[in-house]
């Protein structure tokens, strides 16, 4: 029999999360029926979704969601072998089973030499919704001036390079001078710390004089609102995150969009990256490829030890990351 450890919601959060609101527990796993597979997790994510998702979808006393690679064990399931790595679902611990239904190999041409800990950012769901962000929701076309704010972040890096794949000029923000050449080491044509900057519009119109075809946001807020008046006309917006609001105990309250969406005839689009679940596939096989090939470059910010997810999530939400935060059990 098999212990587990596993992380849960002890309380939901008020504002940031603490530590205090969160609890480690020991589970005993039972033995493996036919068909079923033991996993031990090797790689945990920490991701922004994860704290609107915790107050959505989850009960105190729930294991905390997220995502993981993990290591198959034991198997009693002939499709799959022990010492294969998979991506799962399967929240904050270090152990799991599975019927094999709700876990995903890794591609099978994954290079050796290459992170398995990539399945969880640039080579996976944050890489996958910048790549369909972009093409799909900003339909980004060669020419055109990209902005992606929380650029250095791993939605934000990927936005950016692949703009610049795509034959656009990209501008992004992030919010320390690190991060800033960070972007411009990755190949940003533009970028500024927006914490530094005396005024945001300013700083947004120096680095695109002629606006933004295309805004792949992932921060809501003040930073969404003074950036739509930029756009240029028939711009498109790609709402991905809101992180400047997941904490906030009482609402924002923001200027009227209305105007600026009229008079510019803006479009703006919300997404979830699951909405092409059928198209995971071609996804991760371009990204892999670009990576593989050196034109996406990735940079993760690894916290070691199971018993550090709290913090590393925490450090996340207060942007200490540059790159994916990931968690190395």
């Amino acid at each position: 029999m098999v212990t587990a450890k596993a992380w849960v919601l002890k309380k939901h959060f008020d504002g940031l999360p603490k530590t205090s609101d969160f609890e480690l527990k020991t589970i005993e796993l039972p033995n493996l029926k036919d068909g079923e597979l033991l996993l031990e997790s090797v790689f945990l994510s920490v991701d922004p979704y994860m704290r609107p998702y915790s107050r959505r979808d989850m009960k105190e006393g729930d294991i905390m969601i997220g995502t993981q690679v993990a290591r198959i064990v034991e198997s009693k399931n002939p499709a799959f072998t022990v010492g294969a790595f998979v991506v799962g679902s399967k929240g904050w611990r270090t152990h799991f089973i599975s019927d094999g239904k709700d876990i995903q190999l890794l591609p099978s041409n994954w290079p050796e030499s290459l992170p398995k800990s990539l399945a969880l950012g640039t080579v996976g769901m944050p890489g996958l919704t910048a790549y369909f962000g972009l093409l799909e929701v900003c339909k980004m076309k060669p020419g055109e001036t990209v902005l992606v704010n929380a650029a250095a972040g791993a939605v934000g890096s990927v936005v950016g390079q692949l703009a610049k794949i795509g034959g656009c000029k990209v501008v992004g923000c992030a919010g320390s001078d690190d991060k800033v050449a960070y972007l411009k080491k990755i190949g940003f044509d533009e970028a500024f710390n927006y914490k530094t900057v005396k005024s945001l519009d300013e700083a947004l119109r120096k680095a695109s004089p002629d606006g933004y075809d295309c805004f792949f946001d992932n921060v809501g807020g003040e930073f969404a609102s003074i950036a739509i008046n930029q756009m240029k006309k028939y711009g498109r917006i790609a709402v991905c995150g809101a992180i400047s609001q997941y904490n906030d105990s009482v609402p924002q309250k923001g200027p009227y969009v209305q105007f600026p969406m009229i008079f510019k005839e803006l479009r703006m689009e919300g997404f979830i990256v699951s909405r092409w679940s059928d198209r995971r596939k071609e996804g991760l096989q371009a990204l892999l490829k670009w990576v593989v090939e050196g034109k996406v470059k990735y940079h993760e910010q690894i916290t070691e030890g199971f018993e550090n997810m709290p913090v590393a999530f925490i450090g996340m939400l207060k942007g200490e990351n540059l790159g994916k935060a990931i968690v190395k059990v």
